[in-house]
């Protein structure tokens, strides 16, 4: 072979790489924004949503103390690792929020008998269904404990929540549910005394009213003005300000100081782009960040740190902020929100539900 045919190929062959990494280059321009590459931690963990009763908490305490970004430590595209599951205190019995029955014990009847009897559902309908007893030791009311001993019981079932008010059939489930349960201890234990149906369901509407008409989440959109995000991108933007991911795909949430309490913010986005094979491919434009009135103690200032979340994440991710009507929102606008949630929180303490309480998470949930 000559030299000028040598020659020619070996241009040729450097041309034909100049061609395919301007193609790869020009292809990276036009997918969506990756997370920056960083070293794993190997002393990170993988957190999960806190949840109600069953669901694992937060790692990162004090990672939503009110707007307060931090550095988070967790490399959220890890595999997970198990943490120990943080169990919420028992729902406990309210007569604001519940049809209370009581059950009278002939003599006093060991937790682990009683717990033995209870219902296999605790629902009537979609109404949760709470069963307390007195306890001997303590003179407390409590959920039920294997090792404990009580005097005297009562079943409350709830009036309303974000399904509805408690209806006719509901009450009837509840009343032949605790009859049941009554029955089943034999004479242990005396008939159960009902509140009247009427008065219940009436009671279970009045409250339904007020929660419907107090009832708030707060959203906003960030849509993005350039180029999309991946799902790594997102992650990594989110977990700088103390985000960590979700019980499902598709959500981050900032964990509340306190364990037991639901997230400040949670943040969703398409949770089929979460599931995708390939997470750095699948392209985001739109996300929503939130947070539950209702169920966010004014406290932890959920409302400050939604705002300063909102417009940090804004402007390193170039994204626009508008509502759900995809108008704009300008920093005039978070005024007005702030000043209406100040009336909300006013009339829910007014009416003993103030936000975060355990009735109001109860009631909106």
């Amino acid at each position: 072979m000559s030299n000028l045919t040598i020659a020619l190929a070996a241009a040729g062959g450097v041309v034909l790489a100049g061609v395919i990494a301007h193609g790869a280059w020009q292809a990276r321009r036009a997918g969506p924004r990756r997370a920056e590459p960083r070293a794993p931690n190997p002393a990170s963990l993988h957190a999960h949503e806190p949840g109600f009763d069953t669901e694992p908490g937060p790692l990162e305490a004090e990672a939503g103390a009110a707007n307060m970004p931090i550095e988070p430590t967790a490399d959220l595209t890890a595999a997970p690792i198990v943490l120990p599951i943080a169990r919420r205190a028992a729902p406990r019995i309210d007569a604001l929020v519940d049809a209370i029955a009581t059950i009278t014990l002939e003599a006093p009847v060991a937790g682990q008998v009683l717990m033995s009897h209870q219902p296999p559902s605790r629902r009537a309908g979609s109404k949760p269904l709470l069963i307390e007893g007195l306890n001997v030791a303590t003179g407390e009311w409590e959920a039920l404990a294997f090792d404990a001993t009580y005097r005297e019981l009562q079943a409350g079932v709830q009036l309303a929540n974000r399904s509805g008010p408690l209806n006719e059939i509901e009450f009837s489930e509840f009343v032949q549910k605790v009859q049941a349960f009554g029955e089943s201890l034999g004479a242990n234990a005396g008939f159960p005394e009902f509140p009247d149906m009427l008065d219940a369901v009436a009671r279970a509407r009045e409250l339904d009213s007020f929660a419907a008409a107090h009832d708030a989440q707060l959203a906003v959109h960030l849509q993005a003005q350039s180029a999309a995000w991946s799902v790594g991108y997102l992650i990594q933007q989110a977990s700088r300000h103390g985000f960590i991911a979700g019980s499902l795909p598709g959500r981050l949430v900032l964990p509340a100081p306190d364990d037991a309490m639901p997230p400040v913010l949670t943040l969703t986005f398409d949770a089929q782009a979460a599931l995708a094979d390939d997470p750095g491919q699948a392209a985001l434009r739109d996300i929503t960040l939130a947070f539950d009135v209702p169920q966010t103690p004014a406290a932890v200032e959920p409302f400050k740190t939604w705002q300063a979340c909102a417009q940090a994440l804004a402007t390193e991710m170039d994204a626009a902020l508008v509502d759900d009507q995809l108008l704009p929102i300008a920093p005039s606008g978070f005024d007005v929100i702030a000043a209406e949630l100040q009336r909300l929180y006013q009339a829910l303490a007014a009416h003993d539900l103030a936000a975060g309480s355990p009735a109001a998470r109860r009631l909106f949930s």
